[in-house]
């Protein structure tokens, strides 16, 4: 399962969407975020369903790529979306006990829950399967640089980040290969009691944070050979540059705000 998750991944390739400035996709992830609480019916849930169906297409990356990413978080999404709709008030009540109760807009707004945190997390897995981590780095780093003038560390942060989403992807792998090698000695993580899980993932936090703690400091002693020391006076081999295709991209999130808005209004 954790083999599955995509975040961090960054899958090559030459799609529309892997052509885009790393700063114009950043800035249009953090929007379409937005536009994800915008919605508030039917009509605007549908419409952003379709809007990230046409950019998963355009990315040319597997849809069946994508549901297979959102499993290991299905539990945590289910876990909310049972919250929302047990301590929802209002409509037609279905069952009540206590202060549980299931009613129609308990329902509704479950529902609005669930489509809302897959968008989220497929709005923000297109990101970063179709920006390789340089690009990344280097997209946070530009839209950072005026706080510099404030002393804020523009490139330290967008280093720190870029490293840490760079090795979500590695420490699951790494996870995974240490369950396996538990398994293969007769350890089962899906058997016996709650506490008997938890019991079971002990022996894999240890080698998992040596694991990290041994390729942080291989990182460190690797900058530090290459001469790293922050980002004052470094130069860049690639520059970042607004094309064309930005500039549709921008008229494009103009084109699906309008048509959100006046779905919102409509309903």
């Amino acid at each position: 399962m954790l083999d599955k998750l995509l975040l961090g991944r960054y899958i090559k390739g030459d799609s529309l969407i892997h052509r885009l400035d790393p700063r114009t996709k950043l800035l249009a992830t953090f929007y379409f975020i937005f536009l994800v609480f915008l919605a508030n019916n039917w009509m605007g849930y549908l419409f952003l369903v379709l809007v990230a169906l046409t950019l998963v297409l355009l990315s040319k990356i597997s849809i069946s790529f994508f549901l297979n990413g959102i499993k290991p978080m299905i539990w945590l999404i289910l876990f909310t979306v049972a919250f929302q709709i047990l301590f929802s008030t209002g409509g037609t009540v279905y069952f009540h006990l206590g202060p549980l109760a299931i009613t129609s807009a308990g329902i509704v707004s479950g529902i609005f829950i669930f489509l809302r945190l897959v968008l989220i997390i497929v709005f923000s897995t297109i990101l970063t399967l179709t920006t390789a981590p340089l690009e990344l780095t280097d997209g946070i780093e530009h839209l950072l640089r005026p706080l510099a003038k404030f002393g804020f560390p523009s490139h330290e942060i967008a280093l720190m980040l870029s490293i840490a989403l760079r090795y979500v992807p590695t420490l699951m792998d790494e996870a995974q290969k240490i369950m396996n090698a538990q398994r293969s000695r007769g350890v089962e993580f899906n058997e016996g009691s709650f506490m008997d899980r938890i019991k079971a993932i002990i022996p894999i936090l240890i080698p998992l944070f040596v694991s990290a703690f041994n390729r942080a400091e291989e990182m460190a002693n690797a900058m530090e050979a290459r001469g790293y020391r922050g980002g004052e006076g470094r130069t860049k081999y690639r520059q970042l540059s607004y094309e064309r295709i930005d500039a549709l991209a921008v008229l494009a999130l103009i084109l699906i705000t309008a048509v959100l808005i006046g779905l919102r209004f409509l309903g």
